[in-house]
Formats: structure tokens, sequence, C-alpha cells
């Protein structure tokens, strides 16, 4: 009997591991893939056009020229389920963006059908281009631009305001941020009117059902006459000219042959958003 007993836990355990190793050998197939470095800019979800790619190109091959700093934006199609700030953190350290040592590497990605965006700075430039500089890019530069339409202007622009904050000018950054919160809020009209609709018949239900056995005429139980209309109160129909409520929702709705990194690294240094 202890023989058996001994026997069936060697073929649990067995099986325990068995199971762990199918688990574990499933691992890979929910993150997404790492992405080629093809040149500064790696576009596979196909967000910007090809004018644009071409400056952005040339803007950050002279940039890192001047200044050794490097730069390069990616877009994707999905992360698969990845959150974007592992994957940007995995995608930096595989391609070594940045000088080994020196670590002045940033990746600016894009996660297209995820409706994400990362900038990723590396070690050695965290105290230049802060996490606030790089929260205050995509929410003033990037999220605007997107919600238009505008991929490419969004990008670029956020190129420019990355380069101008490690050249030094973070104060007009953050001026120009100060600005658009002193700014007037646009008022989404259409939100404005459903809540008032809403407010209004709910507002008015409550009422109707309130003052009708006040002021109406009673015509049998919880059914009231008032204001022309035949009211019943808790449940049933009217008859006639009724009033009727509802409520109803809305929902918001160039490669560059032969380039590569330089063996840097990042600690998870930046800032996620969406638009």
């Amino acid at each position: 009997m202890q023989y058996a007993l001994r026997e069936g836990m060697s073929a649990g355990a067995r099986l325990l591991a068995a199971v762990f190793l199918v688990a574990f050998s499933l691992l890979p197939a929910f993150t997404a893939e790492l992405l080629p470095l093809t040149g500064r800019v790696v576009d596979q979800a196909d967000m910007i056009d090809a004018a644009t790619e071409a400056a952005l190109t040339a803007k950050l091959a002279a940039f890192e020229q001047k200044s050794s700093d490097q730069i390069v934006v990616a877009t994707m199609d999905s992360l698969d389920g990845d959150s974007i700030e592992d994957f940007a953190n995995r995608q930096f350290r595989a391609w070594g963006l940045g000088q080994a040592g020196e670590n002045n590497g940033i990746l600016l990605l894009v996660a297209k059908d995820d409706r994400k965006m990362r900038i990723e700075v590396g070690y050695g430039l965290e105290g230049t281009l802060t996490d606030l500089h790089s929260k205050l890019i995509i929410e003033n530069t990037m999220v605007p631009a997107f919600r238009a339409g505008d991929f490419s202007g969004g990008i670029s622009g956020a190129v420019d305001d990355i380069i101008m904050v490690l050249e030094g000018n973070a104060a007009e950054l953050e001026a120009r941020a100060e600005r658009n919160q002193d700014a007037p809020a646009d008022i989404d009209w259409f939100v404005v009117l459903f809540v008032t609709l809403w407010v209004t018949l709910f507002v008015g239900g409550f009422l109707i059902s309130f003052l009708a056995p006040i002021y109406g005429k009673k015509l049998g139980p919880n059914r009231y006459r008032w204001l022309g209309m035949d009211i019943t109160i808790g449940g049933g129909s009217s008859s006639g000219r009724g009033y009727s409520g509802g409520s109803s929702g809305w929902s918001s709705g160039s490669s560059g042959g032969g380039f590569s990194g330089g063996g840097g690294s990042s600690g998870g240094g930046g800032a996620s958003g969406g638009w």
C-alpha cells in the first residue's frame, strides 16, 4: 500500500511538472514580438507618411552626430497583451540604444491598435529628459495631434520637443504646458446637451409623479389627470397624452542600412499615455 501511495505521488508530481512545462512554453505566445532595428524610424504600423519619415531620419541622424544622444522612433500594430512600459523597456535593451557607459538613448514608441504611446529614456538622460518632461510631451503634443488623426505631425512634434529639452530648453516646454492649462477648455456641446436632456427627463418625471397626486384629479387607484395627461404612479400604462422618459448613452470612440544601437540601457524612466 505504501508502494502504491509512493507511485501515486510520483505520478502526480510528474503530471504537475508536465503542466508547468507546458505553461512556461506557452508564455512567449502572450508577449509581443520585438521589432527589428532597421533605422532611426521603424514604422511597422505605417503611421508616418514618407516625407515625414525621411525628414525625421535626417533630423535624428544630425542630432546624434552633434550630441551623441541617440533617438529612435518606432510604431507597431499591437502589444499583444503586453504593457507598453514592459515592451518599451525590452525593446530599448534589445536595441541597445545610446552609447555603452553613457546610456544616452531614447525610444519613442507608439502601439497603434492599443492607442498607447511611450517615451522610454536611457539611464544617462533621465536627469535631463525627466519623467515630467516626457509626460508633458505626450499630453500636450502627441495626444491632441493623434486625436485629430495627425499621427505624423504628433510624432514629428514630439521629436522636436525631445530635442528641444535635450538641448537645454526645457523651460519652453514647461511654459507651453502652463499656457495650455490656462487656456479655456473646449466645450463638448453634445455632452452638455445629453446631460441637460437626461437631467430634464429624470427630474421632470420625478416631479410629475410627486405632484400629480397633490394637484391632479384622481381617476382611480394610482391614476391621476394633471396638466392634460393621464398619469399612473408606480407602474402600468397611461392613456391619452402621457409622459414617458428614457435615457441613452454614448461612447468616446526609411530604413537606414547598417544602423544599430551603441549598447546603452534603460531602467524604465520616461512616461506613457493613450489617445
